[in-house]
């Protein structure tokens, strides 16, 4: 497995948009997230998975610092389920300018359930996802269904 920290390194690596299968992740990874990269395995193309603490998911009273970082051992966990290519950026690699523009999901959707007692959280998740999808350039994204809200948001951003 390839470890790149930069979008012209994966650009380099992925010329080509749509020559990849997308597992996008916050890291800290368990038997779910490994589970995704082995569905992701069956679409035939390269694997990649990102690694990225998104700082426009937590809320100024969550604790952003604290957020588990497992490096070294998701590295370990990603090779053995057979990715690729993980994409470990750093918050200066993905937002190089205060990110002021957002992508903001239908509050119909977003607003409710989690949404509701977490206000930003999913205009955090679809400004992130939709940053990974223009660096990754995917041609299939695969997301769990543990957090189903997120993913019928997601999938309605896409």
């Amino acid at each position: 497995m390839k470890t790149l920290h930069t979008i012209a390194d994966l650009r380099a690596l992925l010329p080509e948009a749509g020559t990849c299968a997308f597992v996008p992740t916050m890291g800290n990874l368990h038997e779910g997230h490994l589970s995704l990269v082995r569905q992701a395995r069956n679409h035939g193309l390269p694997v990649v998975a990102s690694i990225f603490v998104n700082r426009l998911q937590f809320a100024p009273h969550e604790d952003f610092d604290r957020y588990p970082r497992t490096l070294a051992r998701d590295c370990e966990l990603l090779d053995s389920a057979g990715c690729d290519i993980l994409f470990a950026p750093d918050e200066r690699e993905l937002y190089p300018q205060p990110q002021s523009y957002k992508v903001t999901p239908d509050p119909a959707l977003a607003g409710i359930l989690e949404g509701h007692f977490r206000p930003g959280f999913f205009t955090g998740v679809c400004t992130v996802v939709m940053k990974l999808f223009g660096c990754v350039r995917p041609s299939v994204a695969v997301f769990g269904k543990k957090d189903y809200q997120q993913l019928m948001v997601i999938r309605r951003m896409v």
